[in-house]
């Protein structure tokens, strides 16, 4: 069955071949939907995608070498001479340096090899005098142009023709390019320095390698996605090992055992630690910050990861790399085809699928390290999944949609390049090659350099520089390159044991069995925990967690963060429940992040003696009442809850009741605390972090998420506090017994706080220009009696309400009877309209003017307000006090302003 496997791939690649040389021939692809050539400048750009492109007849020169390891030497021998006689390099067209590298002299060098190595046979090519290396170099020199920068990265586009700098070239602007397009160049221009005998090719790639590694993230020793050619700044700060980065790590590795040279295995190894410390999640692997690699930098794996598990195996570390690749074949089983990215819990998240080959190398090279004929199954399901699904009459057309099954016109160079070399490589046995396929090393494009190459036209010193930046532990060095004989010699299952937890993580519908973590309560059969019902500080879900191999690491900010790994589960079934917690959790996670990302809200405390001036940055609720939908926010006294965690009824709710509620966090979700404070009558919540020392000022934003319930039956606003801001409430509560805040999307002005209350003029005042201020101070005391006496009584009537010791604290100064109601009276608060203002209200209120005071008539002014006239200018502080006061605001309101807080 497998020989027929076998057979049926060279049937598959004669398919797709002649179509390739009968419609599409000399172009540099087929369009398989319409049988014709991709000419560049002839369809419509596809953007970058196209720099591939050259005009060099890319399929044929890509496909050399596949040729020969398919047994089909004649039609390379005819390959090689059209190669020679058809095709130009010399084209004025701009390229990128990155595909042009790997595909055309990747190619050319994989072509020479194999050529000369027929040559020795003595069969066929005994015409061939190197024709392909001399293109090779000749290639190789028109790319050394793109490396003329102070750095050593080559620029990530050439023009073939002109180079970079040239006026026709058409490129040169660009200052970025990625890891992967700087660091994948060492295995071809070592090989053409190598063949050649010119040291330069070598010696510009290490070089770029060099620069990379002397920018790594020192802390963490991951590198970023996007470098600055010339600074070396990373523009792009996430971390992983797909697109972007991929064969910058696989370089590495493969240099070593091209070249012999120790220092690329000691920055693998470096870099390897670090992956599987950060990135690696078994089985995903997930993007982090390279600053902050506890951190999560996106929520979605692409496709170019899959060839990890294949780097995985030459490195000897075969645990992870048989986990990685059975949950990507999972993927492949629920959608038939490995969509381009996908998220954390296996949906589809970019659908296209070029018919990319990373899964079948990873495919090959575990079946290769394991011997497991479930391995070759996984062939077989690839096959039939491209003739069923791919395959059109005139070739094998990418998926546009996998989800659909739809088409898209287009069959890159790489499928003939690498899917089947590795699909016919899986099932053929040694006796059915020509060669031994094992003294070679295969290139990123799957093209084949010889290893005898690391003893010939070494010209390049091998000093080992990077001892100078990292100390490395021998135990990097365990299993590399391992012999496969010995790596499994008792236990044929160990494959399998390792995929079985695995088996049913996509099919999350999958038939559930009753032996589970939960039995091992005692409490009998019960429904998995669920990502939503999770608590941290539940003993009984901490242990649940444990039997599924999840284990849970307190951040310093507060959070926790959840590491699942199978092998430490209970069982399989548990690893299987642990596994399927990890997504709902990741998918939560998700949810929570696609939300709108709100602004910050603004807490100030408007009671005496602070009066608005302190603002503290809150984090919204992505629930309950939206503080920016109301104008005028929401005020009112604040009161602790008991409980002070909010997890159960409200035991105080007399103390709550149109109050707003302080609590703790922690104990149970931000919802259910809601819940129970507004039922008890408060108008607001505001949760305080538990986190001693935390802080807006270190800490970003915090957002309270829902409980994955529908929270409609919330309608009271909810704030975040960090521990350092909450805890100037709380040290207020204990100074002045009663503290009134307002809540509201953006700090208000004082004339807009204490608008329709009279307050003391030099709170007023502080709103005024500067000069304004000094103005009013450089006034004599031969004022008019009428504004003396108007701001007596303004100063009186402010005092009750500024006064914490008299009174009540719900006690809020009504207008005299006596005086007559100004235009807006309607929006004059008694306690409850101050403790929430509606919008409606706020929106007919108009702007209050600084010299109203001095305007009202004199005879509003009674005995009363003149009693409290004494007593307020007992309590009046200095005049240096007050100027500090007001240039204290104006910078905090300006950074207000600023900050839009």
């Amino acid at each position: 069955m497998w020989r027929r496997l076998g057979n049926q791939v060279l049937e598959m690649f004669d398919h797709a071949y002649s179509n390739y040389m009968e419609h599409a021939y000399p172009a540099d692809e087929l369009m398989p939907l319409t049988c014709r050539g991709r000419v560049r400048g002839q369809e419509p750009s596809r953007g970058d995608v196209d720099d591939a492109l050259g005009k060099f007849s890319l399929t044929l020169i890509d496909t050399l070498d596949t040729l020969v390891v398919l047994n089909k030497t004649k039609e390379f021998e005819e390959a090689v001479k059209k190669v020679i006689k058809d095709v130009n390099l010399d084209n004025d067209i701009v390229v990128s340096v990155f595909e042009t590298n790997i595909r055309v002299l990747g190619g050319l060098l994989g072509g020479h090899s194999v050529a000369i190595m027929l040559k020795e046979k003595g069969e066929f090519m005994q015409w061939y005098s190197g024709e392909l290396l001399h293109m090779a170099k000749e290639l190789g020199y028109k790319l050394l142009p793109a490396f003329n920068t102070t750095s050593g990265l080559p620029y990530p586009r050439v023009n073939l023709k002109f180079g970079v700098r040239h006026p026709e070239a058409r490129t040169g602007t660009e200052t970025d390019t990625c890891t992967a397009c700087a660091g994948t160049l060492i295995l071809e221009f070592a090989a053409l320095s190598r063949f050649t005998g010119t040291s330069i090719f070598e010696e510009y790639a290490r070089k770029a390698l060099d620069f990379i590694w002397e920018k790594r993230q020192r802390s963490s020793n991951l590198v970023g996605v996007t470098i600055n050619i010339h600074t070396g700044d990373w523009v792009r700060k996430d971390s992983g090992v797909g697109a972007g980065i991929d064969s910058y790590y696989e370089y590495l590795l493969k240099a070593y055992v091209l070249l012999g040279d120790d220092s690329f295995l000691e920055r693998f190894n470096t870099h390897y630690d670090a992956i599987m410390r950060y990135i690696s999640q078994p089985p995903l692997l997930l993007d982090v910050h390279i600053h902050k690699p506890m951190l999560n930098a996106r929520t979605w794996m692409d496709s170019l990861l899959a060839f990890f598990p294949g780097l995985q195996v030459l490195k000897g570390d075969i645990r992870p790399a048989i986990e990685t690749h059975e949950m990507l074949y999972q993927v492949i089983k629920k959608h038939n085809f490995l969509p381009e990215a996908f998220t954390t819990d296996f949906r589809v998240h970019w659908a296209q699928h070029p018919l990319r080959p990373e899964f079948a190398e990873s495919t090959y090279f575990l079946y290769k390290a394991t011997g497991d004929p479930y391995y070759l199954e996984v062939g077989k399901t690839l096959i039939e999944n491209l003739n069923k699904y791919a395959r059109v009459p005139c070739g094998f057309a990418a998926m546009k949609d996998v989800r659909t099954g739809s088409h898209e016109d287009r069959m890159d160079s790489f499928f003939l390049a690498e899917m089947f070399k590795y699909l016919y490589l899986l099932f053929a046995d040694k006796e059915d090659m020509i060669f031994d396929i094992e003294d070679y090393i295969f290139t990123t494009e799957a093209h084949l350099l010889p290893l005898w190459l690391s003893t010939t036209n070494q010209t390049i010193s091998k000093k080992n520089t990077t001892t100078e930046f990292t100390e490395l532990d021998d135990s990097n060095f365990d299993w590399t390159c391992p012999n496969t004989q010995i790596l499994f010699p008792n236990d044929p299952m160990f494959a399998q044991s390792i995929r079985e937890p695995l088996k049913n993580v996509v099919d999350k519908s999958c038939p559930r069995g009753i032996s589970r973590a939960e039995e091992s309560l005692g409490s009998g059969p019960k429904p998995p925990l669920r990502a939503r019902d999770f608590m941290a500080s539940n003993p009984e879900h901490l242990e649940i967690l444990k039997k599924m191999g999840v284990s849970l690491i307190h951040l310093k900010d507060g959070r926790v963060q959840l590491v699942q790994h199978a092998v430490q589960a209970a069982s399989s079934l548990d690893a299987e429940d642990g596994l399927r917690f990890m997504q709902e959790m990741i998918e939560l996670s998700s949810q929570q992040q696609k939300e709108q990302q709100l602004p910050p809200r603004a807490v100030q405390i408007v009671s005496h003696p602070f009066f608005g001036r302190v603002v503290l940055t809150a984090g919204p609720a992505q629930f309950g009442m939206d503080l920016s939908k109301h104008k005028a926010g929401t005020r009112g006294f604040v009161a602790t809850i008991k409980p002070y965690n909010g997890c159960s009824e409200i035991t105080n709710p007399e103390e709550v009741k149109e109050k707003i509620a302080l609590m703790q966090r922690g104990q149970c979700m931000f919802a259910e605390k809601a819940r129970n404070i507004q039922k008890a009558g408060a108008i607001v919540g505001i949760v305080i972090d538990d986190n001693e020392g935390s802080s807006s000022d270190t800490a970003p934003l915090f957002q309270m998420a829902g409980d994955g319930k529908n929270t409609d039956d919330i309608t009271i606003p909810m704030l975040f506090l960090f521990n350092k801001e909450g805890n100037i409430i709380l040290d207020a509560i204990r100074e002045y017994e009663t503290v009134e805040v307002l809540l509201s999307d953006k700090a208000k002005d004082r004339a807009t706080i204490f608008k329709g209350k009279t307050i003391p003029n030099y709170i007023i005042d502080s709103n005024l220009e500067v000069d304004n201020m000094d103005q009013k101070l450089s006034e004599n005391d031969s004022q008019k009696q009428s504004s003396e006496e108007t701001t007596s009584a303004s100063q009186g009537v402010g005092l009750a309400s500024e006064e914490p010791e008299g009174g009540d604290s719900s006690d809020v100064v009504q207008p005299d009877p006596l005086s007559p109601a100004p235009a807006d009276s309607d929006s004059v608060s008694t306690s409850n309209q101050d403790s929430y203002v509606p919008d409606t209200e706020a929106s007919s209120i108009p702007e209050p003017e600084c010299a109203q005071a001095d305007n009202q008539p004199q005879e509003q002014k009674t005995d009363t307000e003149s009693d409290s006239k004494a007593n307020w200018d007992n309590k009046v502080p200095p005049m240096e006090s007050i100027l500090a006061d007001w240039n204290e605001d104006i910078e905090a309101f300006e950074m207000m302003e600023k900050d839009e807080l």
